[in-house]
């Protein structure tokens, strides 16, 4: 059978079977499920990784930790493919499933902040959330440019370095499209030049710390945050530290199981090793 074939007959499954995604693999059932950082609106976006993962992954809980929507980049040139809506489209029918979908607006997406209390299409819309956890864990939502302080204190620095992060997402693009060519998995430039460089790994390393100690003033058992692009999971003095990552370098998100027990899912990996397997398959 030929990948086109298998592939084929993937889709016929996920037609006739719903615990089968549409690349034939199972669907799977997580209790909640964090995502952050998308950037709608952007060519970084990787809007096809996110959407195998939305195919492929259920909750009782859906957070939208911020930045789903790039509005910073749409007001200088406004880009909005077909596949971007098909994200839109997905989320919004969970929603009308009965799934609780909480969207927490970020600093990309701060025009919705306006709306914080209200609900849309069944999308609540909140300026941060709770969430108790299967096992009675109280966990703060938010999406962390509150503790950002190039952000907060010096906005013109804040827009200029988003300029030349979004030069390396860019790149980004025109590298995974000829790795796909050569059948490489997706790879971050913007990911690996952020850990290469020692004031951007301080920086994470303080803000981790920051977001702890205000979610223990809150009086609560962890938080999830997003922000950074950088997905993680520390313990700080009895405070559980989350981030769910991002869309456009690591395609990362966090997830709750069943029993409360709480992981961070590499969708790019977990896509490479489906493709291997097919492939294998296939000969």
């Amino acid at each position: 059978m030929t990948q086109l074939d298998y592939a084929g007959q993937a889709k016929v499954l996920s037609k006739t079977n719903k615990q089968v995604g549409p690349s034939g693999a199972p669907r799977r059932r997580y209790r909640a499920i964090w995502i952050s950082d998308v950037h709608l609106g952007t060519r970084g976006c990787a809007a096809d990784m996110l959407i195998d993962f939305l195919d492929h992954c259920d909750s009782e809980y859906l957070y939208l930790v911020g930045d789903i929507i790039d509005g910073w980049r749409m007001k200088r040139r406004f880009y909005w493919p077909e596949r971007h809506n098909a994200i839109v489209r997905r989320i919004m029918k969970r929603a009308k499933r009965g799934t609780r979908v909480v969207y927490v607006p970020g600093n990309h997406d701060e025009m919705f902040r306006q709306f914080s209390g209200m609900d849309f299409g069944g999308v609540e819309i909140r300026r941060s959330a709770r969430h108790v956890t299967a096992d009675g864990r109280r966990l703060l939502v938010l999406h962390g440019d509150e503790f950002d302080a190039v952000v907060m204190g010096h906005r013109w620095l804040a827009f200029l370095g988003d300029a030349a992060y979004n030069f390396l997402l860019t790149l980004n693009v025109v590298i995974n499209a000829v790795r796909r060519r050569l059948n490489l998995p997706f790879w971050s430039l913007s990911k690996h030049a952020k850990h290469k460089v020692k004031d951007a790994v301080a920086f994470i390393g303080r803000f981790e710390e920051t977001v702890a100690t205000a979610a223990r003033k809150h009086g609560v058992d962890g938080v999830v945050c997003g922000h950074i692009h950088t997905a993680e999971e520390r313990d700080f003095d009895g405070i559980a530290y989350y981030n769910d990552g991002d869309w456009v370098e690591s395609c990362t998100a966090l997830v709750e199981h069943e029993d409360g027990r709480m992981e961070i899912l590499h969708w790019a990996d977990e896509v490479a090793a489906r493709t291997v397997t097919t492939i294998r398959k296939a000969a």
